[in-house]
């Protein structure tokens, strides 16, 4: 499948999923066209995350720093783990956040809110971030085998190989997806080499180990333009080197 069309088949499924889940009047946004549905029942597919020995083994978590995840990170952090959360659109040489609990000025709940972290947290370089337990992603649809897509930007699939070739990412590290029940779909996901899928599915009713998770294992610089390359200061680094 050509990019072009492997686009529009990916712009298909999301379409789908967001009416659907407008139609079951399932997510708080006003609108979840566009973006990744902060989804009804977060906080107990986050108390669901929360009961795996998968997450409480972990101390070392990463998390998308969408609506949806909110209370992901919140519970991440009253836990005592460390967050790393990443700057919006990776616009910065120290793309992501560091959410260290010990180090906190504010509570974990105003912490874990991305406006918030934004103004209290450091940030940090890939290399700087200590291998990773676990990966929390947001999605539009994901299905049994673990193919997921997101919103369509490409942050989280770029976010992984920027991980993944900085060796934080390990064979023992989880990735794991919360969502709506609505959410996971029998949809056939178009997906590339390229993209990351997950190891887990957790809704608020129940958690779904997934058959066939892929995991890619480096940049895929031939798929990103030269404008996104220059855009993620990270990326444009690792290009020139």
């Amino acid at each position: 499948m050509v990019a072009s069309s492997l686009d529009e088949a990916k712009q298909a499924v999301r379409e789908q999923i967001w009416s659907i889940l407008t139609a079951a009047d399932a997510a708080h946004d006003a609108s979840v066209h566009g973006r990744i549905p902060n989804f009804k029942g977060a906080e107990e597919a986050a108390a669901r995350l929360a009961t795996l020995p998968v997450w409480q083994d972990a101390s070392i978590v990463k998390a998308v720093p969408d609506k949806a995840q909110l209370p992901v990170r919140v519970r991440a952090l009253e836990e005592g783990k460390t967050v790393y959360m990443a700057v919006p659109k990776l616009a910065t040489l120290k793309p992501f956040y560091l959410l260290e609990p010990a180090a906190l000025t504010v509570p974990p709940a105003d912490a874990a809110n991305s406006s918030i972290a934004a103004t209290i947290a450091p940030t940090v370089e890939v290399d700087a971030l200590r291998p990773l337990d676990l990966i929390i992603l947001g999605s539009v649809a994901v299905n049994r085998d673990g193919a997921r897509i997101g919103k369509g930007a490409g942050y989280s699939d770029i976010e992984f190989a920027l991980l993944s070739e900085a060796g934080l990412v390990t064979t023992e590290t989880v990735v794991v997806t919360t969502v709506h029940a609505l959410q996971v779909t029998e949809i056939p996901i178009p997906t590339t080499e390229h993209d990351v899928s997950v190891d887990l599915i957790v809704t608020p009713d129940r958690v779904i180990t997934c058959a066939n998770p892929h995991r890619p294992t480096g940049i895929d610089w031939a798929g990103l333009s030269p404008q996104k390359i220059g855009a993620i200061p990270a990326l444009a680094e690792r290009h020139l080197s």
